[in-house]
């Protein structure tokens, strides 16, 4: 391609009369500042598209330009570590050769405009950043947030009609493309009221053989535009998601994807990497052509030239500016070797999706752009990814937002009232069954799901070995609004809990931080507080953080959710004889707490369920007690110690309790007297919340076995009592609190969420 200059475009800054009006640039989402920055860098003003192009790269959602700073700080390197953050995904190594691409990303604002595509192309985008390392996807969790959805009132119906949309956009997308939805979590709280939180997390399995980088290497090798034509869905999708008040934006926002073409892509591609001809692929996710072939050039430290002309298009007269920041789904940007293009273009058109050759790698370190012969952009890579400006907004401590929680103030538990709060904490839309919307997931397809939905970690089989992966996706937004920095590690001791408890050792994380408004200093401070939190539990736990996404705005009207930290933890059970359930699993079995006995009230579900009450701090985390534990059940479990094991979490001991033994069809016998090693009120007891303690079944005659591993990781072990019958018994220094039939139990788990859903009025 020829080097054309650009078309004389006017030079000087822009009159304060220009500024005034600003409709160029701020339709392309730049301030005032960043367009007068843009000027004084290019030494003239941008063209429409450059505008464009700019804006998107320095937008929030691109640019994580008011969190970059401290996401520097977070660990991401670490001995399983094979690609850290930069990448489409992070990979670590599972050993034999084998490894885990993984990824967390928000939709949060297209589910709020228009639920099921949102939801639906959430999903595709995750699975492209999966494949695009070359792994092949293997298991999608989510990690979901909606408003009530008990009580009446327009504003509950119109959550119930979100939620099923949402739902059934994962459902639509997942089964149709043939990777099967494995686990998740699923949050009601008001603070989401207005503003749903849906963020989408895939695995992928590779040898390590099979890494492919996203990098456009080699001055003249072909750039490849492939899969699905270019339309005008999905324009500012990333902008839109990066300004305040979204969800006014237009619908046109919001892509629309094809789950079928995506399974096509996906088969497509990993045939393509399989030929040794590819030198470097990409997602068009966020920005569409705009991000994947930036990033790809500024990778190598390259250049890029390409004629948009030549992009494939389903709609005649589209804009340089609409086919560069176009966000249609199942699209991808492949540079190959030169001279093996007819590779590429053979395996797509048997697959039936597109192939065009666009462009071609250049030595410039800049990105141009032709359309109709004419120059229609020429911008320096370095100023798109490099040189982008970063916010730093004011930080403070909003104590007014931090409620105490005056313990004294709040009615002590009734002893007789003991099993009917049980049982109303069970029907808790947050704690209770979510086999509602399991039941929409196709959770078997590729036949490797191990466990389930519904247990502490998903486990899926790596086939053509006797290893599986472990994952999970965890935060509790509540304790993060009340104390973000104890909060953001409790998100990250939990999610890679459960993967102990499921027999996995935890190998790394990633992460999407959903916040609101970072411009609102108290966002600010919650936002440096919670990344500090993740820091802090990461490199205690030895977890790294390998990939991840920041969401920012997500408020409607003066509405802010809470700050949601959600951590996604992957970890390798090296031998599937380890994979373990929370289910109870016999009678006649000894019942143990393994871990802290301490727990608070402080932003439980018990303080909300029963009085109406958001108050105190997280609850206590030792960060140092919370490795021996993980160790500890691990170490137990690889010796065969461990019937089942289940993470102790919502709605405190008590719900974990109702949990195992609903799952498990046991009753059980427990005197909890033991874990009181201080003056607990009934109350804090039963439902009282804390880190670092898990449920474990053993059977009775291997219990010393149990004691001396857990002393040797020093440990607190509490033996409750034996599962048997049909009843949850418990007491409390052989005082009764309460006696429930498991099937009651089980009715009032499994009937809430469909009982809710159900009586959703027809429109």
């Amino acid at each position: 391609m020829p080097t054309d200059t650009l078309p004389v475009v006017p030079v000087g800054e822009p009159t304060p009369d220009e500024i005034a009006d600003g409709a160029l640039w701020r339709d392309a989402a730049l301030r005032d500042d960043e367009y007068v920055r843009a000027c004084e860098m290019l030494g003239r003003r941008p063209t429409w598209t450059e505008a464009s192009i700019v804006g998107v790269m320095w937008s929030e959602h691109c640019s994580y330009k008011s969190s970059k700073h401290l996401l520097r700080t977070l660990p991401t390197e670490g001995p399983h570590v094979l690609q850290g953050p930069g990448e489409n995904a992070g990979v670590v190594d599972l050993g034999d050769g084998w490894a885990a691409a993984f990824k967390v990303e928000s939709h949060n604002h297209p589910s709020a405009v228009e639920p099921y595509h949102g939801a639906a192309t959430g999903v595709g985008g995750i699975l492209r950043d999966v494949f695009t390392m070359g792994a092949r996807p293997v298991a999608i969790l989510d990690s979901l947030r909606f408003g009530p959805i008990d009580g009446d009132g327009a504003d509950v119906h119109a959550t119930r009609r979100l939620m099923a949309g949402v739902v059934e956009g994962i459902a639509g997308y997942g089964n149709c493309v043939g990777v099967p939805t494995v686990g998740g979590e699923v949050v009601f709280d008001a603070a989401y009221a207005r503003n749903p939180l849906v963020n989408a997390m895939c695995i992928g399995v590779l040898r390590h053989e099979e890494l492919q980088l996203g990098a456009a290497t080699g001055t003249g090798n072909p750039v490849l535009y492939v899969g699905a034509r270019t339309g005008r869905d999905g324009i500012h999708g990333a902008t839109f998601a990066s300004i305040e008040d979204p969800h006014g934006r237009e619908r046109s926002a919001v892509q629309v994807g094809d789950p079928f073409r995506e399974k096509l892509l996906i088969e497509a591609c990993l045939e393509l990497f399989a030929t040794d001809t590819v030198v470097g692929v990409q997602d068009m996710g966020a920005a569409g052509l705009t991000s994947s072939s930036v990033e790809m050039a500024a990778r190598a430290g390259s250049g890029i030239e390409m004629d948009l002309d030549l992009v494939p298009v389903r709609e005649p007269g589209m804009a340089p500016f609409e086919l560069m920041l176009s966000e249609s789904q199942e699209r991808m940007l492949v540079v190959v070797k030169a001279g093996t293009e007819h590779v590429a273009r053979e395996i797509f058109e048997r697959w039936e999706l597109d192939c065009a050759e666009v462009g071609t790698v250049t030595d410039t370190g800049e990105i141009v752009l032709r359309a109709s012969g004419e120059v229609v952009c020429r911008l320096p890579l370095a100023m798109l990814v490099d040189d982008l400006p970063e916010r730093r907004w004011p930080v403070e401590r909003d104590d007014s937002r931090l409620p105490k929680l005056d313990l004294a103030a709040v009615p002590e538990l009734a002893a007789g009232a003991a099993g009917e709060t049980l049982l109303r904490l069970l029907a808790r839309p947050t704690i209770a069954s979510k086999r509602w919307i399991h039941d929409q997931f196709d959770s078997m397809v590729g036949a490797a799901t191990m466990i389930r939905p519904g247990s502490d970690a998903a486990v899926v089989k790596v086939h053509g070995t006797d290893r599986a992966i472990a994952a999970s996706i965890d935060c509790n937004g509540r304790w993060c609004s009340l104390d973000p920095r104890a909060g953001a590690a409790h998100a990250v001791a939990e999610a890679t809990r459960n993967v102990a408890c499921s027999g996995g050792r935890p190998l790394a994380v990633t992460d999407c931080l959903n916040f609101s408004s970072p411009e609102v200093p108290h966002v600010a401070w919650q936002l440096e507080q919670a990344v500090a939190g993740l820091g802090d539990a990461c490199r205690a736990l030895g977890t790294p953080v390998v990939s991840g996404n920041v969401s920012m705005y997500n408020r409607s009207g003066d509405i802010d959710v809470h700050p949601t930290p959600v951590v996604g933890a992957v970890g390798v059970i090296e031998d599937l004889a380890h994979v373990t359930r929370s289910a109870w699993t016999t009678a006649g079995s000894l019942v143990l707490l393994l871990g802290a006995t301490d727990v608070a009230l402080d932003g439980s579900e018990f303080l909300v369920s029963e009085h109406d009450l958001v108050a105190g701090g997280a609850p206590p985390i030792d960060l140092a007690l919370e490795s021996r534990v993980q160790a500890c059940v691990l170490e137990a479990i690889a010796a065969g110690l461990v019937r089942s094991a289940h993470d102790c979490s919502d709605g405190g001991v008590a719900v974990t309790l109702a949990e195992s033994a609903i799952a498990g069809s046991v009753g059980a016998t427990l005197d909890l007297g033991a874990l009181a090693t201080r003056d607990l009120r009934l109350d804090e007891l039963l439902f009282g919340e804390g880190a670092s303690r898990i449920v474990v079944e053993v059977d009775a005659d291997r219990i010393e076995e149990l004691a001396y591993i857990a002393a040797r990781h020093d440990a607190p072990l509490t033996q409750l009592g034996r599962t048997g019958g049909d009843d949850l018994v418990l007491t409390r220094d052989d005082a009764p609190l309460l006696r429930i039939p498991v099937t009651e139990l089980a009715n009032a788990w499994t009937t809430a969420l469909p009982t809710l859903m159900n009586s959703e009025p027809h429109a």
